[in-house]
């Protein structure tokens, strides 16, 4: 009999498992920005709940589109606050669920051995005959990739070098582009540029009044599989430590969200 009740015991414990590990992921579709920040925001999240934060980066714009097909995510975080609100409109998201967490800045970035500086020469330093490709994000899909255009038309010098601009698929492969060599410089997302990879790069900070603000937000969506874990999740994403790691990636904020008085140092 103790057998029997150990063998029926296994059996429940063994169709209940899956069920309670999925329960304990969320999906989430993270613009491409976000890469390195996201990662240490899901990781401290991970750690303090126990919920595993699985993050897949993109456009935005792509974002849009496959959420409308039914991609299977539960939260969307996009570059670009329009793509939630026509996902709310149109019935795909949780309402009143938007979230604006952040505003996004970009910078002109080069690699540390560039023979121009940039932090010297800030615009200028697209003109110099050494810079022949300058990557931006595609700014069809991409928020930054059409902050660069308005910033470089704003500057005056966009008809002198649109021959020189390569498109990235996403803000993250713009910068591969000018990582790689394929492009001598890059006009990439500020995140990207402090993040671990680029920080020993040099850059120059583009003023934030020479392109529309890159207002980005998240929103719960109505097909989510865990919406209260999405939920707490969204939750610590608002929160001190939440709003300080993004600050520490160069992110700032909506005037309606307290800034941490944290700076782009890592």
């Amino acid at each position: 009999m103790l057998t029997r009740r150990t063998f029926f015991a296994t059996l429940v414990v063994a169709f209940l498992l899956p069920k309670a590990v999925a329960a304990q992921e969320i999906r989430v579709a993270a613009a491409a920005d976000l890469q390195f920040a996201m990662q240490d925001v899901a990781a401290q999240f991970e750690k303090q709940s126990g919920t595993k934060v699985n993050v897949t980066y993109g456009s935005s714009g792509n974002f849009f589109s496959q959420l409308q097909n039914g991609a299977p995510f539960d939260l969307f975080f996009s570059a670009d606050i329009d793509y939630p609100r026509k996902l709310e409109a149109a019935g795909f998201a949780e309402p009143g669920t938007i979230y604006e967490y952040a505003v996004g800045r970009v910078a002109i970035w080069t690699p540390a051995d560039a023979k121009v500086d940039v932090t010297r020469l800030g615009w200028k330093t697209l003109l110099d005959p050494s810079v022949q490709k300058i990557s931006i994000a595609n700014p069809e899909h991409a928020p930054y990739g059409r902050a660069a255009v308005a910033a470089l038309q704003r500057a005056g010098i966009y008809e002198q070098v649109k021959a020189k601009l390569v498109y990235g698929e996403n803000i993250s492969q713009a910068a591969q582009f000018v990582q790689s060599g394929n492009a001598q410089a890059g006009i990439v997302a500020l995140s990207l540029a402090v993040s671990p990879g680029m920080k020993d790069g040099k850059r120059w900070e583009i003023p934030a009044d020479m392109h529309p603000p890159i207002e980005q937000a998240a929103i719960l969506l109505k097909a989510a599989k865990n919406k209260d874990a999405a939920r707490a999740f969204l939750e610590f994403v608002k929160s001190a430590t939440g709003r300080a790691t993004l600050a520490s990636y160069g992110f700032t904020f909506p005037v309606a969200v307290a800034a941490p008085s944290t700076s782009p140092n890592k």
